[in-house]
This record gives structure tokens, sequence and C-alpha cells, in this order.
């Protein structure tokens, strides 16, 4: 059997700087179809987005999707809550993790696996700010080393 294309339409870079990510895990999203056709343009932004569990289902807030531009009337809300597929035995286990302290649920990208959108999603911690520092000092200290090391081969 084929494997399905993966193409990431929006990732939320932030997200790695500003939370140390624990695990991950993949979700459909429950779209309109203009939202489907906005996004497959490539217009949206998970900028300020999270996920939250409500009643059992899990739902992303805050993602903002752009309305299509050829839509109508019936034109979808940018900013709207989106339900979350995801199982039953996953939702166990995300109501239970991020009931611990200062942890949350933030989506890293979203992509199109085949014809469906899936989200990822990661059980995070937020970093305090020496920890940016400190992972900002060792991104530039490797970055100098293969500077360097690309230097002296040539």
């Amino acid at each position: 059997m084929a494997e399905k294309e993966e193409r990431v339409v929006v990732s939320n870079r932030k997200a790695r700087h500003e939370y140390s990510i624990i695990e991950t895990l993949e979700a459909g999203i429950v779209l309109l179809g203009t939202e489907v056709k906005s996004l497959r343009g490539g217009n949206a932004n998970l900028q300020d987005s999270y996920a939250i569990v409500k009643n059992g289902e899990v739902w992303l807030m805050n993602m903002h999707i752009s309305p299509y531009e050829h839509g109508n009337l019936n034109n979808h809300q940018p900013t709207r809550a989106r339900k979350l597929l995801v199982q039953r035995k996953q939702i166990r286990k995300l109501i239970g993790r991020v009931k611990e302290k200062g942890l949350s649920l933030i989506p890293l990208s979203v992509y199109f696996k085949g014809p469906y959108a899936k989200i990822e999603l990661a059980i995070a911690q937020g970093k305090r700010r020496f920890d940016k520092r400190e992972a900002l000092a060792k991104r530039q200290a490797q970055r100098e080393m293969a500077h360097r090391m690309k230097r002296s081969s040539t």
C-alpha cells in the first residue's frame, strides 16, 4: 500500500521556543468546506492557539483560518473553536497529563495527510526565561562549530 503524502500547511515555530515538548500526537480536525479550501491555500495561523479537553472531547481554540476569498455569506468564523478527532483512550491519557502542574496542549503544525487535514498536538511545559537563553546559547554554539568545521575543511 502506498504511503500517504504529507504536506505541512502551517507550523508553530514559536511553540518550540516557548515550551519544552514532552510528547506529541496526531489528531484529525473537524472543518467546514471553506476552511479546508482556505487551509489548502496556506491561510492559517497557529500563533496563540491551544487545545483543551472539555466534556470528554478535545477542542482547538484560537486557531485563525482566514475566510475563503471566493466564499459567500456562508463563510466560516476565522477563530471559532474546532473539534479535534482523538481516540477515547488518548483523551483519557490527555486528561491525566494536562491536570499535572504546568502542562499544556499546544498545536505544533497543521498538515494534509492524503485528503485529510491533521494537526500535530504536543503535551508541553512552559520554559522559563533562563531555559530559553540556555537553548539559544546552545544553538548558537552549534552553529559556530559547524561554521568552523566547514571553514577548516575548505
